[in-house]
């Protein structure tokens, strides 16, 4: 059976016929990516068509030829936003729940305890602890029953174990809080190294409307002109009968 030819045509790159919405006019195509096109296909006219697939794989090694260029050995998070751009979708958010869900219940806990005692209520509490200990051994000064006499070394035990437990527990849950922070830079980094590229291929394509724009003037100008020249040599003609 005969495909219908008004709605396939053939991609200039994969030479395959496919439908037409998945065909792309090639003088829609950048200049910059055409240049990278050109490399395999020497024979890539501006009147044809190349398929989506095709043309997301050269914008692929555009995006990656741009980014060496100007920085280098690509990492993993340039090739992502390489291949985002690429196949025009958006980059997946940085998402914080995810990140708590990874953490183990020994990482929540030590994130807690870093929290609380970080916290007013800690310096509180503890305080309070601290001066009712100190009254408490205070006033059964001349008894046997005194716990911790002056000058306190018991408690002076509790405050070192308590400075020594708690200094790694808040070290911990920074080192967390790097990390996060990491993460979020780096998707800060990918979205505005995104827009960017984005901002580079928005310019190429103004450019060139007003060029398509410009040659499309020049020859409305040059219809025009033909025009007044048909209608002078009309009324020449007239004069002279």
């Amino acid at each position: 059976m005969k495909k219908n030819t008004s709605t396939t045509n053939v991609c200039q790159v994969c030479k395959q016929e496919k439908n037409i919405t998945e065909l792309v006019s090639s003088s829609l195509v950048p200049d910059s990516v055409v240049s990278v096109i050109k490399e395999d296909h020497p024979d890539w006219t501006g009147d044809g068509y190349i398929c989506s697939t095709d043309l997301n794989k050269y914008r692929i090694r555009n995006i990656r030829e741009i980014l060496e260029k100007e920085k280098g050995e690509l990492n993993e998070l340039e090739k992502e936003v390489a291949k985002s751009i690429a196949e025009q979708k958006l980059l997946p958010g940085y998402d914080d729940d995810k990140y708590k869900s990874k953490l183990t219940f020994g990482e929540n806990l030590s994130d807690k305890i870093a929290m609380f005692g970080g916290s007013w209520r800690f310096i509180i509490i503890f305080g309070s602890f601290i001066f009712v200990w100190i009254l408490f051994n205070t006033i059964t000064l001349l008894r046997s029953s005194q716990v911790d006499p002056y000058p306190y070394i018991l408690l002076n035990l509790m405050l070192s174990c308590l400075a020594a437990i708690q200094a790694p527990i808040i070290m911990m849950s920074q080192n967390r809080q790097e990390s996060k922070d990491r993460s979020r830079s780096e998707y800060d980094y990918k979205v505005n190294l995104k827009a960017e590229l984005e901002i580079q291929h928005l310019n190429e394509k103004i450019a060139y409307l007003i060029n398509v724009q410009w040659i499309n003037l020049l020859e409305l100008q040059q219809m025009q002109v033909d025009m007044l020249d048909e209608i002078k040599k009309a009324l020449d003609e007239e004069k002279e009968i």
